[in-house]
């Protein structure tokens, strides 16, 4: 066999590694817990009941999905004619982010949006494939310490965000496993959100 010949050998067809990244999802869904998304759900129906705020919040590609949830709620799941969320993405103030993350470190770009913002009562879901961004993890311990209430979607072993919040969905993959992790915590978004907009009232 030519070297050409056994590189190519060494090459995943499209097809047979979009197979496999299939496979691989659907097991990680099969095995989510779904009492822990009933139970984030009950929280994000609560908190439009007392009137609170959910924050939501996490670097990269979290960030995307905070963002994305937060457009979900308080569109998609808040038509005219119906008490809505009120949803907040941390992630969209570039200005504000760039700002805290220049002057007293990127450590702090959300605990301080937290402080001014947050009250008591108010939710705030922090959102991390490892669990262990220091800035997700110190909003959330922020939170915890005054009053609101921490919400952890994380991946891999859950990191030190399982520990710190409150309620937790943990979308057990490998370290290192961002894609499906984080193509979990966007399904979870859809989910919620499309289960929220179907209620009545």
């Amino acid at each position: 066999m030519s070297t050409t010949e056994e590189s190519a050998a060494e090459i995943i067809l499209p097809k047979d590694f979009a197979r496999a990244y299939v496979q691989r999802l659907t097991a990680i869904l099969s095995r989510l817990d779904l009492d822990a998304v009933a139970e984030v759900v009950d929280v994000f129906l609560e908190a439009r009941r007392q009137d609170a705020t959910l924050f939501f919040f996490g670097n990269g590609g979290s960030a995307a999905t905070a963002s994305h949830f937060a457009n979900d709620l308080g569109f998609c799941a808040s038509p005219q004619g119906r008490k809505p969320f009120r949803s907040l993405s941390l992630t969209a103030n570039n200005a504000f982010i760039t700002c805290l993350a220049n002057d007293i470190g990127y450590e702090n770009v959300f605990f301080w949006q937290l402080r001014n913002l947050m009250k008591p009562g108010d939710v705030v879901v922090g959102i991390s494939a490892s669990g262990n961004s220091p800035n997700v993890v110190k909003a959330l311990e922020y939170a915890e310490k005054e009053g609101g209430i921490p919400v952890a979607i994380v991946g891999f072993d859950g990191g030190k965000m399982k520990q710190v919040a409150r309620h937790v969905i943990h979308v057990e993959t490998n370290p290192g496993e961002y894609g499906p992790a984080e193509d979990v915590h966007m399904v979870l978004d859809h989910l919620i959100s499309n289960y929220l907009a179907l209620l009545v009232k």
